[in-house]
């Protein structure tokens, strides 16, 4: 009689390739539905999740307790996240009623009008010094809203949010990715005596990385903006800006790489967002590298926006709230939650704070477990926020009710799709320990790529940590599941390990641009659930060039020595260097045929 679990048992599917191929199904159901097909999450990730499932229970062989113990705690960590979330969503709406962002919107025009430069202070900037402070998505909660309140579209401001989780998320949170992803997932090596000195090394390399790739990341952000979101649907309107978005990145990832160096990996980040918003915005003000008032970039009109821009999120920008609230009560609630993560984060008050804990150990007598530090989360800290606001801003009792009811609404809906998404990733990876013997999904699809790959797997190597990210949520978890793989593949191959461990901690934090669950978590706060698809297809280009630039970087600074400085990584590292700066220099002359083309229709 045919058996499904002894027909997968049998040599046909015994090799690493094939089982490589069978624990890469799971991706390649949300590529197909989700990215291709653009289905929402909540239709799309059921489907993954049920072949996750399928896969451990039945390829894998592990014991259905397990199975479901893992599908448990990936609901407490939804849970987690929609409580971000709905925090999150209760501080923009409780600024809109009160007034608040109408203030900050006319603070940022006061600056300029023009959509590009105010896409880089916001996101660029001030999402580093947030991703710096706490980490684990909290940058998208806060940039994100303020986009749309400042009037992008809601999709816009997601686009431009995820494309961001990319240069400062390896120090996110103080340097946990670093710290507590790459220091316990290298901890096994015999041969590591002082982890944190190996962690302090990496660190150095991590930040230098970056530091290559992220010099482009703020023109991919205006030019995304300006070809996805503007009316001539353009990249050369964005690359017009170039020497400004050069000039802002310069700002923050020169500090950046030097205090990483110098400091360590907790506060390259914070410290670089911070200094590179002191350096930008009084250049912004003097006209530093400005485009001239007759060059200002907009979007057009509302009612001719793309429906799928924007979400269920209405904010209102009625002139009723003008010179209401003061510039400086306005930007409090954003200060306020700066401060309270810095000392969340870096002072005693964060263990008393995690000292409040719900937990539950051994889910169904697994030695899987779940916890949620309820007033550790950043969620907590929006909803102190939010309700100090109410204060400051002398609001109704009416218009704070309706802020919390609305906000209520949204996260329930985001919860649809959170609650397989979640669940799948778990699933995926604690499959391990299973009666057929295999390592847990991910590390086996890393083997079969390595496998594959031989001496050239550098350049694939940030794909991994990505691939991680992309799966988890996270570059902590990334870095946990594959650091000590990376280490060992470098050393098999004759490469130096450390930097093998830097391309995966580089990879892990670029793969945040395309991370299913924080795509939905950002889309959720500004209504945009449902086009969770649509948003990957966007981050999709600058992830791509920021894997595949640094994986070859990393294979020409691995292997210069040895086969010279003209290598497979140094020319294909020049030819996307190449490329960029041709498109840069050539861009008045598709500027002037844009422009001819206007006139003639």
């Amino acid at each position: 009689m045919f058996s499904i679990k002894n027909f997968i048992k049998g040599d046909m599917i015994m090799s690493n390739g094939l089982l490589a191929i069978l624990a890469f199904l799971p991706i390649i159901v949300v590529a197909v539905f989700l990215v291709g097909l653009k289905w929402p999450a909540s239709k799309a990730m059921p489907l993954s999740y049920l072949c996750a499932v399928l896969l451990a229970l039945f390829v894998w062989d592990v014991a259905f307790p397990k199975v479901a113990a893992a599908s448990v705690h990936g609901l407490i960590v939804a849970i987690t996240l929609l409580f971000i979330i709905f925090g999150a969503i209760l501080l923009l709406n409780t600024l809109q009623e009160s007034g608040g962002l109408h203030t900050i919107r006319r603070g940022f025009t006061d600056i300029t009008p023009d959509r590009r430069i105010q896409v880089i202070i916001i996101a660029w900037l001030f999402g580093s010094f947030i991703e710096g402070s706490a980490g684990f998505g909290t940058p998208a909660a806060v940039a994100v809203p303020l986009l749309v309140g400042l009037g992008f579209p809601a999709m816009a401001a997601v686009v431009s949010g995820m494309i961001i989780q990319s240069t400062p998320v390896s120090f996110g949170a103080v340097g946990t990715p670093m710290i507590v992803g790459v220091g316990s997932g290298i901890e096994p090596l015999t041969q590591i005596t002082d982890v944190s000195t190996f962690v302090f090394g990496v660190a150095g390399k991590v930040a230098l990385l970056h530091a290559i790739a992220g010099l482009f990341i703020p023109l991919f952000l205006v030019s995304i903006l300006t070809r996805f979101f503007g009316k001539n649907r353009s990249f050369s309107e964005g690359l017009k800006v170039w020497k400004f978005a050069l000039f802002a990145s310069l700002a923050m990832t020169i500090p950046y790489v030097i205090v990483a160096n110098v400091l360590g990996p907790e506060f390259p980040a914070m410290i670089g967002g911070l200094i590179g918003l002191l350096i930008v915005i009084p250049a912004a003000k003097k006209g530093f590298l400005m485009p001239k008032n007759d060059e200002i970039w907009e979007f057009e009109a509302k009612d001719r926006w793309d429906p799928t821009w924007t979400g269920k999120i209405e904010l209102k920008q009625s002139d009723i709230y003008a010179g209401k609230i003061s510039m400086w009560r306005a930007w409090t609630p954003y200060v306020l939650i700066a401060i309270l993560l810095l000392i969340s984060r870096l002072t005693e008050v964060g263990d008393w704070l995690k000292s409040v804990t719900f937990t539950l150990p051994n889910i169904f007598g697994t030695e899987i477990s779940s916890s949620w530090e309820i007033l550790f989360s950043p969620g907590f800290i929006f909803i102190v926020v939010a309700v100090i606001t109410y204060y400051i801003h002398g609001m109704k009792g009416q218009d704070f009710a309706r802020a919390w009811k609305d906000s209520a609404r949204t996260m329930i809906l985001a919860g649809s799709a959170l609650v397989f998404t979640v669940p799948m990733v778990q699933v995926f990876l604690n499959s391990d320990g299973g009666a057929a013997g295999y390592q847990e999904m991910p590390l086996v699809l890393a083997e079969g790529v390595a496998n594959l790959a031989g001496s050239v797997y550098p350049i694939f190597a940030t794909f991994i940590g990505g691939l991680g990210a992309f799966v988890a949520g996270s570059n902590t978890v990334s870095n946990m599941m594959f650091s000590l793989f990376q280490y060992g593949v470098g050393d098999q191959i004759g490469g130096n390990p450390t930097w093998m461990v830097a391309l995966q901690a580089v990879g892990g934090a670029a793969g945040n641009m395309i991370c299913v669950h924080n795509v939905v978590a950002a889309s959720a706060v500004v209504g945009l659930v449902g086009k969770e698809g649509h948003v990957i297809r966007k981050t999709l280009l600058p992830f791509c060039y920021y894997a595949l630039l640094l994986g070859s970087v990393g294979y020409s600074i691995m292997w210069t020595a040895e086969k010279g400085i003209f290598n497979i990584g140094s020319i294909l590292a020049m030819i996307i260097w190449g490329i960029i700066i041709y498109i840069i220099a050539t861009n008045n002359r598709r500027l002037n045929a844009l422009e001819k083309n206007r006139h003639i229709a």
